[in-house]
């Protein structure tokens, strides 16, 4: 397994959700690879980081004020593209 397809896999293999003969390569792979022992050791942390936290509703305006300076941003990056 190379670390890219390692990456493609992740999300499924830290839910818990992959195939378990990918599992056995995914778990080979990260043996031998401390970058991506790094990579599943800092998103384990984050999902457990940010699963007891509380969600916040934003007020009105400041919603429309990120949505409006994301259009224009996304705009700039892709000026063909419609939003």
């Amino acid at each position: 397994m190379k670390c890219e397809d390692l990456l493609k896999a992740l999300s499924d293999y830290i839910d818990g959700e992959i195939d378990p003969s990918i599992c056995e390569e995914f778990e080979k792979h990260l043996r031998d690879c401390e970058p991506c022992k790094i990579v599943v050791d800092t998103v384990r942390k984050t999902i457990l980081l940010y699963k007891g936290t509380e969600v916040y509703k934003l007020p009105y305006e400041l919603k429309e004020r990120i949505h409006k300076l994301l259009r224009e941003k996304w705009k700039e990056k892709f000026p063909a593209a419609e939003c």
